[in-house]
């Protein structure tokens, strides 16, 4: 198989296991605090990266760029966490849709901060994928400080600080310290919480929220592969799909059907992303 296809057959499995993850988290949010969630989420997480982390210790927690890991870390534990809040108070749909604004905001961070360069087509994509989130949270009718759109949106901008971190870090940092950090700081920060925020869950229900960390990681995985097989514009685009695996889960599970200003929005905010993907080719 070439290389490409094998890379979007991989990013297709891992696109759909993320949106998986997703609905699981809608449906265990009805009964425990995000935060809980996020904490086993995070178990999983530290367990998968625990035998790199030993392996390679005490080298794997060594910086140059202590800073730079509190903010990585900090923008993870808001994309986490709010990701989690935004499927609780948004249809799965809508959250999935205005989660793709990460793309923008990397660009504007990383012109910001990176001094990267943002050409015409980049500022018109951005624009655009603007206008999109807009449809989508419809502030003529909602109010443009609608909390469930405000909440995935500041979702968004802590995965593109995360993203920038890693840019950053990636120059100088092994890969096995930048995983090692994120699960153990996010699950340090997570867990704190629950000395006020934990319930006790039933065996089925930790087993459930075991497995929103299990589908999570698989898919993290499977997303790693598809970029070593393939294109980074190829897998990037692939990212899409989850707007598709969103509305059929969505629609199945929920008996949630995204109005025409979601589904408008959605293919706004997909067209300049796409745009942007295929000029960075």
């Amino acid at each position: 198989m070439a290389a490409n296809n094998r890379a979007i057959l991989l990013a297709l499995a891992a696109t759909a296991l993320f949106t998986v993850a997703s609905a699981m988290v809608k449906h265990a949010v009805l009964t425990y605090p995000v935060l809980q969630i996020l904490f086993i989420r995070q178990i999983v997480v530290g367990l998968s990266a625990l035998p790199s982390a030993v392996r390679t210790f005490p080298h794997s927690l060594k910086t140059q760029y202590p800073g730079w890991h509190a903010i990585r870390i900090a923008g993870a534990f808001t994309a986490l966490s709010m990701g989690i809040w935004a499927v609780a108070v948004l249809p799965l749909t809508t959250a999935t849709a205005l989660a793709f604004s990460q793309v923008f905001f990397v660009v504007l961070l990383a012109a910001l901060f990176l001094k990267e360069r943002t050409g015409t087509y980049r500022m018109t994509a951005i624009v655009i994928g603007f206008i999109g989130v807009l449809v989508v949270i419809r502030p003529a009718t909602t109010g443009m400080f609608d909390i469930g759109s405000l909440i995935a949106i500041t979702g968004a901008l802590g995965a593109a600080v995360a993203i920038i971190s890693v840019r950053k870090l990636s120059q100088t940092e092994s890969t096995e310290t930048l995983l090692s950090y994120q699960a153990l700081f996010v699950g340090l920060a997570s867990g704190i919480a629950m000395l006020w925020l934990w319930l006790p869950p039933t065996l089925a229900d930790i087993a459930f929220m075991l497995g929103i960390g299990i589908v999570a990681t698989i898919g993290q995985w499977l997303g790693i592969m598809a970029l070593r097989a393939g294109e980074a514009s190829v897998v990037g685009s692939i990212e899409f799909m989850k707007l598709v695996y969103a509305a059929i889960l969505a629609f199945l599970f929920f008996s949630e059907i995204p109005d025409k200003y979601t589904l408008a929005g959605a293919a706004l905010i997909v067209l300049s992303a796409l745009f942007m993907l295929k000029k960075e080719s």
